[in-house]
């Protein structure tokens, strides 16, 4: 499979604090890959680090081909990445469906806020609702979906399930699956093993701040002692 994104060697610093120590990974055009490892070991730090939010960073990242790394910040969503972060970013005051329409298209190819709603009928249903009034799954839904409609050709989703009903869980799980029929590219950062499991295509294992292993979903089983020690799965 031809990489759509490439990182090697990639270092990265917060002031004084070195956080990443030579990451290398690849992920292939219609992959789903999980990025696993506990808190703080530079999962979060590496997706910051590819969209250039973290700006003190050393090493390669090419996507398409091109070279991120001398990309301004406003510029990386425009080459085709969408970042999803952890804390989700809604803004409060905007109904569901203004925030759904307030990223711009970067390319041809996003989904139509029809599409989306067919997606996530949540939304539908709260599409007039402000941002403060949604749940915390319906926020991590919109999120994600209004990445969705500008026509990007990766997405990296940074703890998508992190504090959210089991139930909400296997939804995202399932819009995760369908993304990816769709063709879609994923970069997740995810801690629970169990759901990544059953989404990924390949893990990448990371630990103080650089990958201490990686394999396909079909190795799964012959990993565990790894994961357990990493992990404590």
């Amino acid at each position: 499979m031809k990489p759509l994104l490439k990182v090697s060697g990639l270092n990265a610093w917060y002031g004084e604090s070195h956080i990443l120590h030579g990451v290398d990974m690849t992920v292939g055009e219609g992959e789903m890959v999980t990025l696993l490892g506990r808190n703080g070991v530079g999962k979060t730090t590496t997706l910051r680090a590819i969209m250039g939010i973290v700006r003190e960073r050393k090493g390669e990242i090419t996507f398409a081909g091109e070279d991120l790394i001398r990309v301004p910040l406003h510029r990386v969503a425009h080459r085709g990445i969408g970042f999803v972060p952890e804390e989700r970013g809604i803004f409060s005051t905007l109904s569901v469906y203004e925030n759904l329409l307030l990223p711009p298209a970067v390319a041809e190819g996003g989904m139509t806020i029809d599409e989306i709603f067919e997606l996530f009928p949540n939304l539908h249903e709260r599409r007039n609702s402000q941002g403060t009034k949604l749940s915390g799954g319906e926020q991590q839904m919109l999120a994600i979906a209004r990445i969705l409609r500008t026509g990007v050709r990766m997405m990296l989703l940074d703890e998508p399930t992190e504090g959210l009903a089991p139930v909400i869980v296997q939804r995202i799980g399932e819009v995760l699956k369908k993304l990816k029929e769709r063709g879609m590219t994923v970069l997740l950062v995810e801690q629970n093993f169990r759901f990544a499991s059953k989404v990924a295509d390949r893990f990448y294992l990371m630990d103080h701040g650089k990958v201490a292993g990686e394999f396909p979903v079909s190795e799964l089983s012959a990993r565990m002692d790894m994961l357990h020690d990493v992990l404590g799965v």
